[in-house]
């Protein structure tokens, strides 16, 4: 009967991506009452992109830092965790095309972000990981806004 349930479940597959922001945080508390709802699997990702003259190891024991303590604020059991490091892009596109490949290769169904909440030339020069991955990847996608007291004016 489970089983049964799950297979016409809005959502069996759900990616949460994580940068250690209180944003994130809120994401992920998102992602999971989703998952706990939905009965769905619940996969955390952090990017990482190369730089020029940057630390990789570095980034990935930052990188694996920020995943661990995501999955320890977790209290479900049906997780996976997945460090992504960008094989093609830097910057912000190189995040945006790992994300959206691991978003891709789970078969997910549901991608849960964080935004910024920018505005005016900041979004306009740096841009947003959120609003780009909505072209980039075929499931639904859930932008979780900062607290009000976090948001900028």
């Amino acid at each position: 009967m489970e089983q049964q349930a799950k297979e016409f479940s809005v959502y069996n597959k759900i990616v949460v991506a994580v940068d250690g922001s209180e944003t994130a945080q809120q994401a992920l508390v998102e992602a999971e009452n989703i998952a706990k709802t939905y009965n769905a699997e619940l996969c955390i990702v952090h990017a990482i992109v190369l730089t020029m003259g940057g630390d990789l190891e570095g980034d990935k024991k930052k990188g694996q830092d920020i995943i661990d303590q995501a999955r320890s604020a977790v209290t479900i059991s049906n997780v996976k965790t997945q460090l992504l490091v960008s094989k093609s892009g830097f910057g912000l596109i190189g995040i945006i095309e790992t994300i959206a490949d691991a978003v891709a290769d789970r078969d997910a169904d549901l991608v849960v972000v964080g935004t910024a909440n920018r505005r005016g030339l900041k979004r306009f020069f740096l841009g947003s990981v959120a609003e780009q991955l909505i072209t980039h990847v075929d499931a639904s996608i859930l932008l979780v806004r900062p607290p009000q007291n976090l948001r900028r004016q």
